[in-house]
This record gives structure tokens, sequence and C-alpha cells, in this order.
């Protein structure tokens, strides 16, 4: 069976330190963690990991790149144990091809200021954005991936934590030692480099951060992009509220602009559902807005994208309850697994704060939804007939609303459609929502194969028990 090639584009935020005890804010990069172990546990046939790209979530990507670092040394840690004792190593898609770890883009596409709020991560790089404007390149100048990288470095170098000390002793790995190799170019032009590399609809891009590193992406180069065979988004929701906002799911709302983007590109007409570029800043030279990663699409692709969203409606659906970890993790935890020790950390942490914020569940029933891991899931099990996908749904993104930015909207009006080659909007169809040829056309999971089981199946894959 031949492998699906993947890239992650991930935003994993703040865990909770293996040896020091801090408030765990969120568990907004626990399911990143999660979902990047499953896909490191997938055997050959069914995943090959070519690139991780880390992005901004609610802290700065140096963080983020510095939670995929401590990922890898930890799972080098049970790899080794696991040998010692004689037992089945595992990781054996990790262990057949290390996959590149790339730095991705530290801000939205536009609209910083209202982001600034949430850049908090426990180290407080939170002031990244100032310097930089819509004119700019997304990557700042002191903040270039070969900066990002050393800047990791010297932060972990002069520490004393020794966690970080962890992470000191995988960076001074050489490349035959280690088991990822890292890239001293921006994210998205690696996965413009690995698509041009390879025949079309052969690499599959999960993205379970901000959807900026696509974005950019796609408007670099759209016909390169749309090489790609399907990308499998972790973000929004449909039905149910929001978890940002009372209508707005957090990867959404931290680029809506750059959701709006890529979702467009689903359309076979980009430009009805584009969003409007932002104004220039005050003083801006003529011809310099748009800047090239706002500027519109051209006017003929010479295809769609296919892109299918799992949004909260059925990511959390899906979810590990305490008494599931628990009585999976103890033996390995008896056993002195470090990978156990590791999740046991930052899951249990990561209980108590959901315990904390939901009184009415407590003990064994607290649960952990797992939204980015369902999509490394499908991606590993796209065959199995039981997932259900709704194809073409025209969901669109607001982009400026003052309650509403973020939100994922469709058209429950029981109206007729119009045809095709009625072009432009009319009396009783403002956006175009009724014309036939208009519209996105994204493809929404609806079902899995295991919606009461998969927590567990997780968990025992990534502790080499299934």
């Amino acid at each position: 069976m031949v492998p699906r090639k993947i890239i992650i584009d991930t935003d994993p935020a703040s865990l909770p330190e293996t040896t020091v005890k801090h408030e765990l804010t969120s568990h907004q990069g626990v399911d990143d963690i999660l979902a990047m172990l499953l896909a490191c546990s997938a055997i050959p046939s069914e995943l090959e990991i070519l690139l991780i790209s880390a992005t901004y979530g609610n802290i700065d990507v140096q963080s983020c790149l510095r939670n995929v670092v401590s990922l890898f040394y930890h799972i080098e840690k049970e790899i080794a144990w696991r040998k010692s004792v004689g037992r089945d190593p595992g990781f054996e898609t990790l262990r057949k091809s290390k996959p590149l770890v790339a730095v991705g883009p530290d801000h939205p596409l536009a609209d910083e200021k209202l982001m600034a709020d949430f850049f908090h991560g426990k180290d407080g790089l939170g002031g990244i954005h100032e310097s930089a404007s819509l004119n700019h390149p997304i990557y700042h100048p002191h903040m270039t991936p070969a900066d990002t990288w050393k800047g990791l470095f010297n932060s972990v170098e002069d520490s004393n934590n020794p966690e970080k000390g962890m992470i000191e002793e995988e960076l001074k790995k050489t490349d035959a030692e280690s088991i990822f190799t890292p890239s001293r170019s921006p994210g998205h032009t690696e996965i413009l480099r690995l698509l041009r590399e390879n025949e079309p609809d052969t690499i599959s891009i999960i993205a379970i951060g901000p959807l900026t590193n696509l974005a950019l992406a796609a408007a670099e180069d759209p016909e390169t992009f749309l090489r790609v065979q399907e990308v499998v988004v972790m973000g929004g929701n449909i039905d149910g509220p929001g978890n940002m906002t009372p209508v707005a799911e957090f990867n959404i709302f931290a680029d809506s602009m750059a959701a709006a983007r890529l979702l467009a590109l689903t359309s076979p007409h980009p430009h009805t559902t584009m969003p409007p570029i932002p104004p220039a800043p005050p003083g801006q030279p003529e011809g310099q807005h748009p800047p090239p990663h706002l500027s519109p699409y051209p006017k003929k692709l010479s295809r769609q994208l296919n892109l299918t969203l799992f949004p909260l409606d059925i990511t959390e659906r899906h979810s590990l309850t305490r008494g599931e970890f628990r009585s999976t993790i103890n033996p390995h935890l008896d056993a002195r697994s470090p990978m156990a020790e590791w999740m046991a950390a930052f899951m249990s942490a990561t209980f108590e704060k959901v315990e904390s914020l939901h009184p009415s569940i407590s003990g064994d029933e607290v649960a952990l939804a797992l939204h980015d891991p369902l999509c490394v899931w499908y991606c590993m099990a796209a065959s199995d007939p039981k997932w259900a996908v709704q194809k073409n749904e025209d969901i669109r993104v607001e982009v400026a609303g003052q309650w509403t930015r973020g939100m994922c909207v469709v058209d429950r009006r029981d109206r007729k459609k119009r045809a095709d080659g009625d072009e432009g909007e009319v009396a009783g169809d403002t956006g175009d929502w009724l014309r036939g040829g208009a519209g996105n056309r994204v493809g929404r999971c609806v079902g899995s194969p295991g919606e009461k089981t998969f927590g567990g199946w997780l968990l025992g894959r990534v502790m080499g028990d299934s």
C-alpha cells in the first residue's frame, strides 16, 4: 500500500514542563501534540511525513517551534527506552524517513492588532506584531527562519530549566543523529517546493492551526499550490457555538483573512467569495498596495482546491476521557516509559483545567476533545467507507464583522438558485449566494468510523499497544 504523503501545519502552544509546575491556560496545544504523535506513530504504509511547519497560535512562533522540537526529543527517548527493554520501538514512519521542520509565519495576513491580545505565551513574547505593517513581508527582518532557530537555541542554552536543557541537547545533534531536519526556508516556501518536486495529487496538507501559512503559499504561486491532493483543515463551526467567540472557532478567527482566501480557491470562480482587500495604511506609497499576499488570484486557474473541513461540530464528538487515559497510561508509567511520563505531565494538567472550566463533570468523566488528531486519523484511513463527507458546500468566512469575525457562514434560506450564466449580484441576492456558478465548494466531515473508540485507539497507537 502506497503511504499518503503529508505536510502538517501546526501551532502547538504551551505545554506543562515535565519538571516545573505551572498553570496551563489552555489545552490549545495539547491536541496539536497528540495529532503529531499519532502521525509519527503511523506505519509506513499509512503515512509519510514530509514536513512539519510550526506557525503562531495563542503564543509566539518560537515557542511553538520549541514544542515541536520537544516532541521529537521525547519520541527519541521513548524509542531508546523501548529498545533497551526489548520492546518494538514503534514510530516506524518517523524512523523510515525524517521530516523537515520549518518555521511558519508569526502573525496573521492582516488585522494584527486584533490578534495581539492572544499572543500571550508563558514566556511573554507577545509583542512581535509591533514592527510589522501590511506592506511588509510576513517574516520580520529579525524573525527569519534562521534567526528563529538560532534564537531558540540561545534561549534554551542560557536557561537552567531542565526541560529546555533537553531541547538544547536535541538541537545540538548532527543530521545523522536527529530524527528531523531543520529547514532554514520559510514554511510556505517549503510547502511550494515539495508540491513542485512531487507529482500532482500525491501530497495532502493537514492544517491544524491558523491558515496563514497556506494562504501565503497559495498567494505566492496558486497553480503550484493547487497540485495538492487535499487540504484537511481543523477549523470552523457550522451548527454549534464557537470556542473563541460565540460564533467563531480559534483557527479560523486567528486569521479570518487567510481562511477566507483559502476557501475561495475551492470555488469555480474564486473572485465571488474573495474577502475585500483592507485599505492601504496611511502614507503608503503609490503602487505598494495591496501586498502580494493580499492580491487577487489570477482570473483563470487550472483547477479548484480540494478542501475538507473538520469543524467543531464533528471534532467535539471525539474525545479522550481521564479514565481512558489513566487505564492505558498507568501500566506504562509503572514500566518507566519516558513517553508515558511526559504525556502524564501535560495531560494531567489539561484534565485539571478542563475540570475547572466545567464543574458539572468531574473525575474519570472529564474529557479532552480530539480536534486535531481526528484530521490525522482521516488521512491515515481515508479509504474507510465509514467516513462521511458532505461535498460542495458553500461555506464562507466572515472577515470584518464586529461580533462575527471568523464565523463560518452558510445560506440556510429556502430559495431558488439562479442560472450559472446569470453573473453579478441582483436584487435579493447580495453576495451571489444563489448563482449556481458562484460560491465555495467545501467538503465537510460529518461522520467518522468511531466516535466512541477513537480516543482509546489513538492512545494505544502512540504507546505501542496497537
